[in-house]
């Protein structure tokens, strides 16, 4: 079963995979330092840009990725801001209390949001399993059981969900009526996690002697890799998007703000 979909290769995809992840960490430990919200709003705009642009992945397919993080977006932002402390009252109602306090601090906590999920989003989109961890055996010294593990186990998934697919497609012809409520509910599960825990017991196990034969439990000697991941110009220009646009949200945020506060500490 296929679960990929076709998209355009730009820059971004030719980024080192261990460069990008590491970029990413420190921007979350920027975002994770950062309580001015107007900085968090221009870091948000400045991880979307990439997203938007250079993903390879068509408009209406993003949005559908983005889903999820949008309604995170929204629920974290609204919770904060009808629920949380403040002293200027705005408007109250019932168990509802916006203050203006609570109002910025939920902004930038919903900007935080946004910003952590584009950046995750980008990496995923952009960046092969494959070239992943090869390129942190290769840059990082990972050892290559680990990396090697963590593939089989990717690579696992498409496998379960057709399992799942012929499962549901025979136990459809066999038919039968089902009783309702929580019983039907424990029946689907019963009849549905038994093959489906039983297959992929089998299946490890065939993965872990294929790789007891190929030698990576002992770890002895050194590994050749068909694929050699090395820096370029693509991660120097990434760096320096990453670095200038930090910067310059910086100064934006710090001189020109569009929000009239400074911090929500």
């Amino acid at each position: 079963m296929n679960l990929s979909f076709p998209y355009r290769e730009t820059w971004l995809h030719r980024v080192n995979p261990t460069h990008k992840l590491a970029v990413s960490a420190l921007l979350f430990l920027l975002v994770l330092l950062t309580h001015d919200p107007n900085v968090m709003l221009l870091l948000a705009v400045a991880a979307l840009l990439p997203l938007a642009l250079f993903s390879g992945h068509p408009p209406l397919r993003l949005l559908l990725y983005a889903s999820p993080f949008l309604l995170l977006f929204v629920s974290s932002a609204s919770g904060m801001m009808m629920f949380g402390s403040g002293e200027t009252v705005w408007f109250q109602y019932g168990l509802i209390r916006i203050t203006e306090e609570s109002f910025y601090r939920g902004l930038h906590l919903g900007f935080r949001s946004l910003q952590v999920a584009a950046v995750g989003l980008a990496f995923a989109l952009t960046t092969r399993p494959v070239a992943l961890f090869y390129s942190l055996m290769q840059q990082l010294r990972l050892p290559a059981r680990y990396a090697y593990s963590f593939l089989a186990a990717f690579n696992m998934l498409p496998l379960l969900a057709e399992e799942f697919v012929t499962l549901r497609q025979a136990l459809q012809i066999r038919g039968g009526r089902r009783p309702r409520g929580l019983r039907g509910l424990y029946e689907r599960l019963r009849m549905y996690a038994i093959p489906l825990l039983a297959q992929c017991i089998r299946r490890a196990h065939r993965t872990a002697a294929a790789m007891e034969a190929k030698r990576f439990a002992s770890g002895a000697g050194a590994r050749t890799f068909y694929y050699r991941y090395r820096l370029s110009a693509a991660d120097a220009g990434y760096a320096l998007y990453v670095l200038a646009s930090t910067l310059l949200a910086w100064q934006l945020g710090q001189h020109w703000p569009l929000l009239p506060v400074k911090s929500v500490v």
